[in-house]
């Protein structure tokens, strides 16, 4: 059962959302009867919350205009959330280049927490352990971050300074479409309207973003997360692999997510079973083939490799790597193959 201390700050967190709140409305979230919310009101009252009563027949109550709650009132689960978020953020590399800002501010809320939560909260904290180490992220800076941000909520262009991958800086004018966190790096995507393509930008390689006069309208239904993944699998790396896998979308998808291969589903042939499992046609561009055999093996599934013959090679010789070794039995139970 939820202790008066917990409602009465749930209480001020619905007053808070705005508008007024009626009796009736308040008496159903809280779990409690109308006495019990005006005594909760009283409490509110009793620490400086202007809590205003508005009568009539939608009346109810309200917060008096221009009132903000003072820092940190938090439950202990919203205090357990903020600082968990805090090092799953830090440890994701979804932070910008003010490295300690993560931890200062953890270390500014721990300092105004009721001694009783703080520690419990330090005991959480100290007793985890990931079973990965933290990764070693690029960055991208505060103002650049924000600045991306406000353009892309607003609909107004901006101006990048950019140093691509192979070290060629550039300043250019991009219609920002989308802020897209993956695997730790941030990234926008949006229009160049200089070459009339939509082009993706790292942004821990922009140097400096500014706003520009001006506006655009997005194009509709556009998915800034599903281009920057398109991106990725399309990219022109060395190799252009081509397959066809018999299963469904989901069983493909759960070794080769959209960040790394496209996957097309046919129509089924005149006649056939509908219930049947189709053959998917798999596109992936890799720099090398070696890991893709095993990958393959791993599957389970039938599967035939259009392209290129390099890999029909490999993966054959995987096999008969396979074949061998099943052939072979424990030491001092008879010759080893």
């Amino acid at each position: 059962m939820a202790r008066p201390t917990h409602r009465v700050l749930t209480l001020l967190e619905l007053l808070q959302s705005g508008g007024i709140r009626t009796m009736a409305e308040l008496a159903d979230r809280l779990g409690v009867d109308e006495r019990t919310v005006r005594r909760y009101v009283d409490h509110l009252v009793d620490l400086d919350v202007p809590v205003e009563s508005v009568r009539g027949r939608y009346g109810g109550y309200r917060l008096a205009p221009g009132y903000r709650m003072p820092p940190l009132m938090l439950s202990d689960d919203e205090a357990l959330a903020v600082l968990l978020g805090l090092v799953a953020g830090r440890r994701s590399g979804l932070t910008t280049t003010t490295g300690t800002a993560s931890e200062t501010a953890a270390a500014k809320i721990r300092r105004v927490l009721p001694k009783r939560l703080a520690h419990k909260l330090d005991t959480v904290l100290e007793s985890l352990a990931f079973t990965a180490p933290p990764g070693e992220f690029a960055t991208p800076q505060t103002a650049v971050l924000l600045c991306v941000a406000d353009a892309v909520r607003h609909h107004r262009p901006i101006s990048i300074r950019y140093t691509a991958a192979d070290g060629r800086r550039s300043e250019r004018t991009l219609h920002p479409y989308g802020l897209v966190a993956h695997s730790g790096r941030w990234y926008v995507t949006g229009a160049d309207p200089a070459i009339g393509e939509d082009r993706t930008f790292r942004l821990d390689r922009i140097a400096d973003a500014r706003a520009l006069p001006g506006s655009f309208e997005p194009p509709a239904g556009f998915d800034p997360a599903q281009h920057v993944l398109s991106g990725f699998a399309t990219a022109p790396y060395r190799h252009r692999v081509v397959l066809r896998m018999q299963g469904t979308v989901e069983q493909i998808r759960v070794r080769l997510p959209a960040g790394v291969a496209t996957v097309e589903e046919s129509a089924p042939a005149q006649g056939a079973d509908p219930a049947a499992e189709g053959w998917l046609r798999v596109e992936l561009r890799a720099e090398r083939l070696d890991w893709l055999p095993p990958l393959l093996a791993s599957f389970d599934r039938p599967f035939v490799i259009e392209r290129p013959d390099e890999l029909r090679d490999l993966v054959a010789a995987l096999a008969d790597r396979l074949a061998a070794s099943a052939r072979r039995v424990p030491p001092g139970d008879g010759p080893v193959a």
